[in-house]
Protein backbone atom coordinates (compact mmCIF):
# COMPACT_ATOMS: atom_id res chain seq x y z
CA UNK A 1 0.00 0.00 0.00
CA UNK A 2 2.84 2.43 0.80
CA UNK A 3 4.54 1.75 -2.53
CA UNK A 4 1.62 2.09 -4.29
CA UNK A 5 1.15 5.68 -2.53
CA UNK A 6 4.45 6.77 -3.43
CA UNK A 7 3.97 5.46 -6.59
CA UNK A 8 1.13 7.83 -6.98
CA UNK A 9 2.87 11.05 -5.18
CA UNK A 10 5.77 10.42 -7.94
CA UNK A 11 3.88 10.46 -10.69
CA UNK A 12 1.53 13.78 -9.37
CA UNK A 13 5.08 15.11 -8.92
CA UNK A 14 6.15 14.26 -12.43
CA UNK A 15 3.07 15.89 -14.14
CA UNK A 16 3.04 18.90 -11.63
CA UNK A 17 7.13 19.50 -13.16
CA UNK A 18 5.97 18.97 -16.66
CA UNK A 19 3.28 21.59 -16.41
CA UNK A 20 5.56 24.24 -14.80
CA UNK A 21 8.09 23.86 -17.77
CA UNK A 22 5.53 23.55 -20.26
CA UNK A 23 4.35 27.44 -18.98
CA UNK A 24 7.67 28.52 -18.61
CA UNK A 25 7.75 27.98 -22.12
CA UNK A 26 5.13 30.27 -23.17
CA UNK A 27 6.60 33.27 -25.14
CA UNK A 28 5.75 36.55 -23.34
CA UNK A 29 2.70 38.22 -25.14
CA UNK A 30 4.17 41.04 -27.26
CA UNK A 31 3.87 45.12 -26.16
CA UNK A 32 3.64 45.90 -29.80
CA UNK A 33 0.79 47.14 -31.57
CA UNK A 34 -0.10 49.42 -34.73
CA UNK A 35 1.28 52.51 -32.93
CA UNK A 36 4.88 51.15 -33.12
CA UNK A 37 4.41 50.05 -36.99
CA UNK A 38 6.01 52.59 -39.87
CA UNK A 39 2.85 55.25 -40.53
CA UNK A 40 2.39 55.63 -44.04
CA UNK A 41 4.42 58.94 -45.45
CA UNK A 42 1.73 61.96 -45.21
CA UNK A 43 0.60 63.33 -48.96
CA UNK A 44 3.32 65.79 -49.48
CA UNK A 45 6.19 63.94 -48.34
CA UNK A 46 7.23 62.16 -51.44
CA UNK A 47 10.96 61.48 -53.05
CA UNK A 48 12.07 63.10 -50.21
CA UNK A 49 10.91 66.44 -50.45
CA UNK A 50 7.70 67.92 -48.40
CA UNK A 51 5.56 71.68 -47.92
CA UNK A 52 8.47 71.43 -44.80
CA UNK A 53 11.21 71.06 -47.12
CA UNK A 54 10.56 71.49 -50.49
CA UNK A 55 13.86 70.97 -52.60
CA UNK A 56 16.52 69.12 -51.83
CA UNK A 57 20.20 69.10 -52.98
CA UNK A 58 21.86 65.78 -53.88
CA UNK A 59 25.65 67.09 -55.23
CA UNK A 60 26.65 63.01 -55.68
CA UNK A 61 24.03 62.47 -57.90
CA UNK A 62 23.44 66.06 -59.19
CA UNK A 63 20.17 66.07 -58.89
CA UNK A 64 17.69 68.95 -57.49
CA UNK A 65 14.26 67.78 -56.48
CA UNK A 66 11.30 69.97 -56.13
CA UNK A 67 7.90 69.63 -54.20
CA UNK A 68 4.80 70.29 -56.58
CA UNK A 69 1.40 69.30 -57.38
CA UNK A 70 -0.46 68.65 -60.15
CA UNK A 71 -2.66 70.74 -62.09
CA UNK A 72 -5.32 68.78 -64.26
CA UNK A 73 -6.15 72.08 -65.78
CA UNK A 74 -3.75 71.55 -68.14
CA UNK A 75 -4.66 67.73 -68.86
CA UNK A 76 -7.28 69.68 -71.57
CA UNK A 77 -6.11 73.38 -71.53
CA UNK A 78 -2.73 74.37 -73.32
CA UNK A 79 -0.08 75.84 -71.30
CA UNK A 80 3.76 76.87 -71.91
CA UNK A 81 4.84 76.25 -68.49
CA UNK A 82 5.94 72.87 -67.35
CA UNK A 83 6.56 74.23 -63.63
CA UNK A 84 5.81 77.55 -61.85
CA UNK A 85 6.53 78.49 -58.20
CA UNK A 86 2.80 78.80 -56.40
CA UNK A 87 2.92 82.55 -55.44
CA UNK A 88 4.45 83.53 -58.76
CA UNK A 89 2.43 85.94 -61.06
CA UNK A 90 2.29 83.06 -63.47
CA UNK A 91 1.65 80.21 -60.71
CA UNK A 92 -1.69 78.51 -61.57
CA UNK A 93 -0.43 78.30 -65.50
CA UNK A 94 1.50 75.32 -65.15
CA UNK A 95 1.06 71.73 -65.15
CA UNK A 96 2.97 71.26 -61.85
CA UNK A 97 2.02 74.07 -59.30
CA UNK A 98 5.98 74.13 -56.98
CA UNK A 99 6.52 74.79 -53.60
CA UNK A 100 10.55 76.10 -54.25
CA UNK A 101 11.13 79.56 -55.90
CA UNK A 102 13.02 80.54 -58.33
CA UNK A 103 16.08 82.01 -57.18
CA UNK A 104 15.94 78.53 -55.05
CA UNK A 105 15.82 76.61 -57.90
CA UNK A 106 18.62 78.65 -59.37
CA UNK A 107 21.07 78.39 -56.34
CA UNK A 108 20.15 74.57 -56.21
CA UNK A 109 21.68 73.95 -59.70
CA UNK A 110 24.44 76.01 -59.85
CA UNK A 111 25.24 73.70 -56.61
CA UNK A 112 25.38 70.63 -58.38
CA UNK A 113 27.29 72.33 -61.43
CA UNK A 114 25.07 73.36 -63.91
CA UNK A 115 25.83 76.67 -65.73
CA UNK A 116 23.42 78.82 -67.05
CA UNK A 117 23.62 80.20 -70.46
CA UNK A 118 22.24 83.64 -70.22
CA UNK A 119 21.58 84.38 -73.70
CA UNK A 120 18.06 84.78 -73.97
CA UNK A 121 16.32 88.70 -74.14
CA UNK A 122 13.00 89.71 -74.75
CA UNK A 123 14.39 91.40 -78.01
CA UNK A 124 16.13 87.84 -79.38
CA UNK A 125 14.02 85.96 -77.96
CA UNK A 126 11.26 84.76 -81.26
CA UNK A 127 15.02 83.86 -83.73
CA UNK A 128 16.83 82.42 -80.32
CA UNK A 129 16.93 78.73 -78.66
CA UNK A 130 17.86 79.16 -75.05
CA UNK A 131 21.78 78.07 -74.30
CA UNK A 132 23.23 76.55 -70.83
CA UNK A 133 23.49 73.10 -69.55
CA UNK A 134 21.40 70.65 -70.53
CA UNK A 135 19.20 69.25 -67.94
CA UNK A 136 16.93 66.05 -67.58
CA UNK A 137 13.55 66.78 -65.67
CA UNK A 138 11.56 63.65 -64.22
CA UNK A 139 8.44 62.83 -61.61
CA UNK A 140 7.60 61.06 -59.60
CA UNK A 141 4.47 60.62 -56.11
CA UNK A 142 3.43 58.07 -54.22
CA UNK A 143 2.31 54.97 -55.67
CA UNK A 144 4.15 55.41 -58.99
CA UNK A 145 5.44 52.55 -60.98
CA UNK A 146 8.75 54.66 -61.61
CA UNK A 147 10.18 57.86 -62.33
CA UNK A 148 8.69 58.93 -65.50
CA UNK A 149 10.75 61.57 -67.75
CA UNK A 150 9.13 64.81 -68.36
CA UNK A 151 8.52 63.59 -71.98
CA UNK A 152 6.04 61.02 -70.96
CA UNK A 153 4.15 63.36 -68.61
CA UNK A 154 3.80 66.49 -70.93
CA UNK A 155 2.70 66.20 -74.88
CA UNK A 156 4.16 67.91 -77.28
CA UNK A 157 1.27 68.93 -80.26
CA UNK A 158 4.40 68.22 -82.41
CA UNK A 159 5.72 64.79 -81.31
CA UNK A 160 8.68 66.52 -80.55
CA UNK A 161 11.04 65.70 -77.54
CA UNK A 162 11.20 68.49 -74.70
CA UNK A 163 14.75 69.43 -74.56
CA UNK A 164 15.53 71.63 -71.09
CA UNK A 165 18.29 73.82 -70.65
CA UNK A 166 19.46 75.92 -67.37
CA UNK A 167 18.65 79.39 -69.04
CA UNK A 168 19.63 80.84 -66.04
CA UNK A 169 17.76 84.33 -66.05
CA UNK A 170 18.37 85.02 -62.38
CA UNK A 171 17.84 88.61 -62.43
CA UNK A 172 14.48 88.68 -64.72
CA UNK A 173 13.30 86.44 -62.88
CA UNK A 174 13.29 88.39 -59.73
CA UNK A 175 11.97 91.48 -61.83
CA UNK A 176 9.23 89.73 -63.07
CA UNK A 177 8.16 87.71 -60.31
CA UNK A 178 6.62 85.28 -62.61
CA UNK A 179 7.56 82.15 -60.70
CA UNK A 180 8.70 80.48 -63.79
CA UNK A 181 10.98 77.08 -63.25
CA UNK A 182 10.63 75.56 -66.48
CA UNK A 183 8.99 76.80 -69.93
CA UNK A 184 8.13 74.86 -72.34
CA UNK A 185 9.65 77.02 -75.05
CA UNK A 186 12.92 79.13 -75.11
CA UNK A 187 12.38 82.23 -72.57
CA UNK A 188 14.03 85.00 -71.05
CA UNK A 189 12.28 84.39 -67.54
CA UNK A 190 12.16 80.98 -67.00
CA UNK A 191 15.47 79.62 -64.62
CA UNK A 192 14.83 76.30 -67.47
CA UNK A 193 13.46 76.13 -70.48
CA UNK A 194 12.85 73.92 -73.46
CA UNK A 195 15.43 74.65 -76.28
CA UNK A 196 13.46 73.12 -79.01
CA UNK A 197 11.24 76.23 -79.58
CA UNK A 198 12.17 79.68 -79.90
CA UNK A 199 10.13 82.43 -77.82
CA UNK A 200 6.57 82.94 -78.75
CA UNK A 201 6.27 79.20 -80.27
CA UNK A 202 3.00 78.80 -78.17
CA UNK A 203 1.55 81.51 -77.37
CA UNK A 204 2.12 83.81 -80.42
CA UNK A 205 3.30 81.78 -83.63
CA UNK A 206 0.94 78.28 -82.18
CA UNK A 207 3.61 76.19 -83.64
CA UNK A 208 3.24 74.04 -80.85
CA UNK A 209 1.16 73.28 -78.04
CA UNK A 210 1.46 71.66 -74.94
CA UNK A 211 -0.81 69.87 -72.31
CA UNK A 212 -0.29 67.01 -69.32
CA UNK A 213 -0.65 63.88 -70.06
CA UNK A 214 -3.88 62.17 -67.81
CA UNK A 215 -3.64 58.90 -68.82
CA UNK A 216 -0.15 58.90 -66.97
CA UNK A 217 -0.23 61.57 -64.06
CA UNK A 218 -2.11 61.20 -60.95
CA UNK A 219 -5.47 63.47 -60.23
CA UNK A 220 -5.16 67.11 -59.42
CA UNK A 221 -3.93 68.15 -56.75
CA UNK A 222 -1.06 65.20 -56.05
CA UNK A 223 1.88 65.70 -55.21
CA UNK A 224 4.71 65.56 -57.01
CA UNK A 225 8.70 64.99 -56.48
CA UNK A 226 10.07 66.89 -59.83
CA UNK A 227 13.91 65.65 -60.14
CA UNK A 228 15.86 68.29 -62.28
CA UNK A 229 18.87 66.21 -63.20
CA UNK A 230 22.19 67.18 -65.60
CA UNK A 231 21.61 65.47 -69.01
CA UNK A 232 23.75 62.79 -69.47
Amino acid sequence: MKFIKNALLAIMLGISMLGFAGCSNVPAETTEDSASQDEPAAPDQVGGVSLENPIVVDKEAKTVTVLTQVNGKYFTEVTRHASVFKDGTNGAKSVFTAYADPVMLYDALVEIGAEPGNNMTVDNGATTHVEGTALDMKVTWNGAEKEYDVNEVIKDSNGKQIAFKFGGNLEMAKNKNTGCLSCLDSCPVGIISNSTYTYGSVEKTSEVTFMGNGDILPEDGTYIATVYSIAE
